[in-house]
């Protein structure tokens, strides 16, 4: 017994402090790498702030809006969803760039909307049924009241507003389709999927801005 307490006297606290040691070094690799990783992610947030109020921004709304506009042709041809496609209007009226903006809520976009008009009213069968939506977003931009045009279009409303339209097709997409497996397995359902995904980049990046 003597030997037996003398053997965990000589070995009992060595072994602890090493392995004390050994997890205390394990401790301050990872407080080190969090450290590195919380820096790199500044410097990254920072560095994508510094492009987003520019370049990026505008890059991503350009290709939210495109994106919008891909799915409403799909829909129009060969989608034929039960989804509610009609949300796809207000998305690209929020998400219509500076300049198609400014120029649909000119002249243009006027004479635009009468000929949609005349054409609907006078001579509805040179009127086809996959026009209907483009010229409901002519009409809604361009007699959209100052509210929605000069306040909500480009703020924090309209982002969320953005945001809201693109969770509700995603998850009407995905159940259509069976599943999120089979949403983004169909040889017919990826090209949707992509394009649904795509409406959140702007509105995503929009509010990772805002709250920097």
């Amino acid at each position: 017994m003597g030997f037996a307490s003398y053997l965990e006297m000589k070995t009992g606290p060595a072994g602890g402090g090493a392995s004390e040691a050994a997890q205390a070094l394990v401790e301050a690799d990872l407080r080190d790498l969090s450290v590195a990783a919380r820096k790199l992610a500044n410097h990254a947030l920072v560095l994508g702030g510094g492009l987003g109020f520019g370049f990026g921004t505008s890059f991503l709304k350009w290709l939210a809006f495109v994106a919008a506009v891909y799915l409403l042709i799909l829909d129009r041809t060969n989608w034929k969803t039960n989804m509610l496609t009609a949300l796809l209007v207000p998305y690209i009226f929020f998400t219509l760039p500076h300049v198609l903006f400014s120029l649909m809520r000119g002249e243009v976009g006027r004479w635009i909307a009468i000929i949609a008009i005349i054409l609907r009213l006078f001579f509805p069968r040179h009127f086809p049924d996959w026009l209907e939506l483009p010229g409901a977003i002519i009409l809604l931009t361009v007699v959209a009241p100052s509210l929605f045009a000069d306040t909500f279009w480009g703020n924090l409303v309209g982002v969320f507003i953005c945001l809201g339209i693109g969770c509700y097709l995603l998850q009407e997409h995905i159940r259509a389709s069976g599943g999120f497996r089979n949403a983004f397995t169909k040889g017919n359902g990826v090209s949707n999927s992509i394009g649904i995904l795509l409406l959140f980049i702007y509105p995503v990046w929009a509010l990772v801005l805002h709250f920097l």
